[in-house]
């Protein structure tokens, strides 16, 4: 099966007058083929929002400097002019954001946010594209789905708000589908139900979905493939049984180890990856996490680490865990 999206040494990098480059993805290649949901996970300020607002094509004209290839269906999406991809986004690829409180605007009816995704891609007249938004609020489970088209969204809950922001992204049907930390701001029992949602949705439609989150939890259930994040660069990436039954990189591991665990000892102390993610090296000399890792080598601050890619899975490390130091 071809990939849906093909991601090939994507850089963004932001720029000031007089200050050098800050470099926000270096390097990021990933595929998603149809139907498969790929997850991209990190800690905040690794680059996974930036790696999706460009693939969105939503990081604003200047100040940065976006280089390398995101294909779809053949077409370069970095080569589109601004109109040939106001025309995909929305029909071909959407995208759910963080905060739907402030990614709905507060002044306008719910009802007509959705409907306005319809009439632009779709073409449908005013009372269709009603009906239509109508059943797309019912299908992502609001209740009184009719009644809420003409609410605002001060007027629902935070459950309901990112529910309709589900059913504006999947308005057009698209074939990809990218969820920004969707279930950052809710309560663990909805933050359970959008992911079923989601996982649904994907199940009955065939759409793709990339799942960006800063939480392994999230996505054990969830995502077919695992893509962790640190310094901009994919560190580790596998399929997700292997990658919990057998995370490889020191990253990879210390993530792990900060989720709870029903199965654990009760009082046992969760495992903390010391320093911030502002504690990183630049690729170009070192391996950027070798000043958090507890198993960095010399040889980790000599030289760029290599990239290791076998049977689908790939590591970039000199001392992955499983290996003695």
């Amino acid at each position: 099966m071809s990939a849906l999206l093909e991601v090939e040494d994507l850089k963004v990098a932001f720029t000031r007058r007089g200050e050098p480059d800050s470099v926000a993805v270096d390097g990021v290649g990933f595929d998603v083929e149809p139907g498969e949901i790929v997850g991209l996970v990190g800690e905040s300020g690794c680059g996974k929002s930036v790696t999706s607002l460009a693939i969105m094509r939503l990081l604003p004209e200047r100040g940065n400097r976006v280089t390398g290839s995101i294909r779809m269906d053949g077409a370069d999406l970095l080569a589109l002019s601004d109109k040939e991809m106001r025309e995909r986004r929305g029909k071909d690829l959407s995208m759910i954001f963080q905060d739907p409180l402030s990614s709905l605007n507060p002044v306008i009816p719910v009802g007509l946010q959705v409907t306005e995704v319809l009439t632009r891609h779709r073409g449908l007249r005013k009372d269709a594209a009603r009906r239509e938004a109508a059943d797309l609020l019912d299908r992502v489970g609001i209740p009184d789905p009719r009644r809420r088209l003409d609410s605002y969204p001060h007027q629902l809950s935070g459950g309901m708000r990112q529910r309709a922001l589900i059913a504006i992204a999947l308005a057009c049907t698209p074939r990809l589908l990218i969820a920004d930390e969707p279930t950052t701001a809710l309560d663990v029992t909805i933050q359970a139900q959008i992911l079923d949602l989601l996982k649904q949705l994907v199940a009955e439609t065939g759409t793709a979905l990339v799942m960006i989150t800063h939480d392994l939890g999230v996505v054990a259930g969830l995502c077919d493939r695992v893509n962790v994040l640190y310094g901009g660069r994919i560190v580790e990436r596998a399929e997700r049984h292997e990658l919990f039954r057998t995370p490889r990189h020191p990253y990879t591991h210390g993530l792990l180890g900060s989720i709870p665990r029903l199965d654990g000892p009760p009082g046992e102390e969760l495992a903390a990856i010391r320093g911030s993610v502002n504690d990183n090296l630049p690729w170009t000399d070192a391996c950027a996490f070798a000043p958090r890792c507890p198993r960095a080598l010399d040889a980790c601050t000599a030289g760029t680490p290599p990239v290791e890619e076998r049977d689908g899975r790939l590591l970039r490390c000199l001392n992955p865990v499983g290996v003695m130091s």
